[in-house]
């Protein structure tokens, strides 16, 4: 159950943890959900005041009605915890390998508690309403109507928790896959990352039950700032975990997802924040996520030691979005495109210096047509979903064009097969072989050297989108370019350690080929594998980069591979296909703002007749 491996040195654990650590974790989760049920049931039956009390006390302090308000606040403090353990667990796994169980990591209980947390804001948010809380409210029972928005976040929470016993079970079938995009670490994240749109609905459900007590602008005005900044930088922050692999540059796959997933994130977050909060909250979005990233930036690097995460900046993306938001804003398919182009080239161009700035591996002009070609449409796919998004949370004062919808669905199609095209390798290239030369810097038991790589065929790394060296999981990570000397010559800039459990290799990136030569490889016992050894001259060949990255794996193909994604495709699915109903229900109970009323606050229901009500409703989900 090992959250984010991304390689394995040592006799530690490859193929899923010790049955020991498996029954302690299970009968931990056993006893913390027991107590969440308890809580609820007794909350629900009038046993159990505690619950009550907490709401009211978040109901005061916040504006918003206590089943939301408490629901809200533990949920952020979750996704931090998460968010937090997620990176400092990977910048452990690229440092140190493979850690010797679920247990003995300490990022593994922040992930833990995040993802509990958000499950059981869910969870209070149905059971926490002793009335139906509004309109779009789910009935669970004849007297209990749970928020819509409580129903997603606990989805969501559910969704992330099942990827931690299926993580274990995917590494007995399968070993170790040493890449943060394996299918139940997406889980992880992805389920976590959702979140912020159950969030989103159930605020909006908070502030239709305001309005229909007659004070509409009940929420403080601390709480609406904090909403406006807080909840869209979440979503940013999410949408920015998918690419921790380039944050802490071990990518496992082509350079160009790199731009794209920045571009999806932009486009999405950025497009739906500013029609759902208005003027000036992509901005703020983006000042919480540099904030909180900064924020991780610090404690995991300096404080900790660990290797240092760089981030994207979105603040040029921002300043795009709010300012084709001035003339558009109020045409979600027209704000929705032109954002998308303006993010896919202006902003394109932003991240790109950016890049060079803060990046360990800052993008080289070799990268910039495919980025381009890739980049621009994931901006306007993203985009688009984003203003579909943003309609629908923001339903009382945008009117929906009917292409929105079907635009959409074309986007989302269009945002697979562009990820399905790009995670397709193609080796048509030569084979490429390296002379390599070792001039020590050091002997003995902490061996390392310069390395002097002559390449065959010469131009075998012309026009790469990388060629580096590598060295991890020996105690730190080195990522360094390596420096042309001659024709097919190059030098490494840095010593190269050659000993304990370092894995240092040269990794060639050219089109769509991924290449890597081992230098030295530790045994592993585990697994179990052999030493690579470094002499002081070799000549070795490149081979597919799965080959060696993933040779910790013990299977894949066959009938259980398929029957493995399947499952967690099929969970994955429907999840999505909630999140998409629940932001499909959304609207078809929205109300026109009275003049006066705060910015997406409904009038109270009385001044709202049976008959239009009803139209609404019919031409929301006409």
């Amino acid at each position: 159950m090992t959250a984010f491996p991304l390689a394995a040195v040592g006799s530690e654990p490859a193929g899923g943890a010790e049955i020991l650590e498996v029954v302690v974790a299970t009968a931990g989760a056993t006893i913390a959900t027991l107590v969440l049920l308890g809580l609820g049931i007794g909350h629900r039956n009038g046993r159990v005041h505690g619950l009550a009390k907490l709401a009211a006390f978040s109901e005061r302090v916040s504006g918003l009605p206590g089943w939301a308000a408490l629901p809200v606040g533990l949920a952020t403090g979750a996704l931090l915890t998460a968010v937090f353990g997620m990176y400092w667990d990977i910048s452990l796994h690229i440092d140190d390998g493979r850690d010797a169980g679920p247990l003995a990591n300490p990022a593994h209980y922040f992930i833990l508690f995040g993802l509990f947390g958000i499950f059981a804001s869910g969870f209070l948010a149905m059971v926490l309403p002793k009335e139906s809380p509004g309109p779009t409210a789910i009935k669970i029972q004849e007297d209990w109507h749970a928020p819509l928005g409580g129903v997603v976040i606990m989805a969501c929470g559910a969704f992330s928790l099942i990827g931690f016993p299926l993580d274990d079970v995917w590494h007995r079938l399968f070993g170790q896959d040493v890449t943060l995009w394996g299918p139940t670490h997406l889980m992880l994240i992805g389920g976590a990352s959702m979140t912020l749109i159950g969030l989103s609905v159930l605020l909006i459900e908070g502030a239709r039950a305001n309005a229909a007590t007659g004070d509409p602008d009940r929420e403080l005005s601390w709480a609406v700032m904090a909403r406006r900044a807080a909840l869209p930088g979440g979503l940013l922050l999410g949408l920015s975990t998918f690419q921790a692999e380039f944050d802490f540059s071990v990518p496992q796959f082509r350079f160009v997802f790199h731009p794209m997933l920045i571009m999806l994130a932009a486009g999405v977050g950025l497009v739906a924040t500013r029609m759902y909060l208005g003027r000036g909250s992509a901005l703020l979005a983006v000042g919480f996520f540099l904030a909180v990233r900064g924020f991780l930036t610090l404690m995991i690097g300096p404080v900790f030691g660990q290797t240092t995460p760089a981030m994207p900046l979105y603040l040029v993306e921002a300043l795009v979005v709010e300012a084709v938001a001035l003339r558009y804003i109020k045409r979600p398919l027209s704000f929705g495109l032109l954002s998308g182009v303006g993010i896919g080239t202006i902003g394109l161009a932003g991240e790109w210096g950016w890049s060079h700035l803060v990046m360990h591996q800052p993008w080289p002009a070799e990268l910039f047509g495919e980025a381009l070609l890739l980049g621009l449409p994931m901006a306007l796919v993203g985009a688009t979903l984003g203003a579909w998004v943003g309609a629908r949370l923001r339903a009382e004062t945008i009117e929906r064009p009917p292409l929105l919808r079907p635009l959409a669905v074309v986007a989302a199609l269009a945002l697979a097969a562009m990820v399905a095209y790009t995670l397709q390798d193609d080796p048509r290239g030569e084979p490429v072989r390296a002379q390599v030369e070792i001039e020590e810097t050091r002997v003995g038991a902490q061996r390392e050297g310069d390395l002097v790589l002559t390449l065959d065929p010469p131009d075998a790394a012309k026009d790469a989108e990388w060629l580096t060296l590598t060295a991890w999981q020996g105690g730190g990570s080195i990522v360094e370019p390596l420096e042309e000397i001659g024709d097919g010559r190059y030098r490494t800039s840095t010593p190269v350690p050659l000993h304990g459990n370092w894995k240092s290799l040269i990794r060639l990136h050219t089109g769509r080929e991924l290449q890597i030569m081992p230098v030295f490889l530790p045994e592993d016992e585990a697994i179990p594998a052999k030493e690579i050894p470094a002499p002081a001259r070799f000549e070795r060949a490149f081979v597919a980069e799965p080959e060696i990255l993933l040779r910790e794996q013990t299977g894949g193909g066959g009938a259980t591979w398929v029957l493995a994604y399947g499952v967690v495709a099929s969970i994955a699915l429907s999840l999505l296909i909630l999140i998409a109903w629940a932001l499909h229900r959304l609207p078809a109970f929205a109300r026109a703002p009275a003049a006066g009323h705060g910015y997406g606050s409904p009038p109270p229901a009385e001044t709202l007749t049976a008959p239009r009500l009803r139209r609404r409703a019919t031409a929301a989900t006409s």
